[in-house]
C-alpha cells in the first residue's frame, strides 16, 4: 500500500476541521471507549481519561484547521497511540520515573507512527507559539487576534479606533517581537529543522 494514499479515514480529520457534530459523535462512540479503558488500566480514572482525549481532539482540530493533517492510516491506530504516549508522558511526568513506551508492532504502521511524529512536533511549535503569544502586551495581543481573525487590516483599524497606519506599524512591530521570542526560544532551533 502507497504509504502517502490518503486513508478514507480522513473523513474523521475532516469532520473535527468542520466540527462535524455527528462525526464528533462518532468519534466518542467508536474510538474513545478504547482509550478510556487503556488510562483506567495503567493508573488512570476516567476523568484523566476523558481530559487526555479531550486534550489530543483539540490538537488534531488545530492541526486539520491548519491544513496540515493528512490521514495515511486508520484513524483507530492513529487516535489510540496519541492519547496512549500523552498519558505514558502524563504518567512520566507525576512519577519522576522513566516510562517505557512499548508500542504494539503489529497494531500500528509505520504510516502512523510518521503522523504521531508530526503531530507531536505541531503540539510543540503551537505551545512555543502560544508561550510566547502570551508574553506580548495586552495591546498586541488584540491587534494580533484581530488581524488573525479579519483579513482586512482596515476592518481592524475602524474595529480599534486607530488609523491604518498605526495598525500596520503596529502589527509589524509585534510580529517582530513575536518573531524574535520565538526564534530566542530554546526548543526552536530542534522544533525548526523538523
Amino acid at each position: 500500500m502507497d504509504k502517502n494514499k490518503i486513508h478514507p479515514d480522513q473523513k474523521y480529520i475532516d469532520g473535527l476541521a468542520a466540527n462535524d457534530s455527528v462525526i464528533i459523535q462518532s468519534i466518542y462512540k467508536k474510538f474513545v471507549p478504547k482509550v478510556v479503558m487503556f488510562i483506567m488500566n495503567n493508573s488512570g480514572d476516567r476523568d484523566q481519561a476523558q481530559d487526555i482525549v479531550q486534550e489530543i481532539l483539540i490538537l488534531l482540530f488545530n492541526q486539520a484547521k491548519a491544513n496540515s493533517l493528512k490521514l495515511t492510516c486508520p484513524f483507530d491506530a492513529y487516535f489510540f497511540l496519541l492519547c496512549k504516549r500523552k498519558w505514558l508522558n502524563e504518567l512520566k511526568k507525576t512519577s519522576n520515573k522513566g516510562v517505557t513506551i512499548i508500542e504494539d508492532v503489529l497494531s500500528i504502521n509505520e504510516s502512523a507512527h510518521e503522523l504521531i511524529g508530526q503531530t507531536e512536533q505541531f503540539d510543540e511549535k503551537q505551545q512555543l507559539f502560544d508561550a510566547m503569544f502570551e508574553k506580548l502586551g495586552d495591546k498586541c495581543k488584540e491587534l494580533l487576534k484581530l488581524s488573525f481573525e479579519i483579513k482586512s487590516m482596515e476592518e481592524v483599524a475602524e474595529k480599534l479606533n486607530v488609523t491604518y497606519g498605526y495598525v500596520r506599524k503596529k502589527k509589524s512591530l509585534c510580529v517582530g517581537q513575536l518573531t524574535q521570542w520565538i526564534q530566542e526560544a530554546k526548543n526552536f532551533k530542534s522544533l525548526k529543522n523538523n
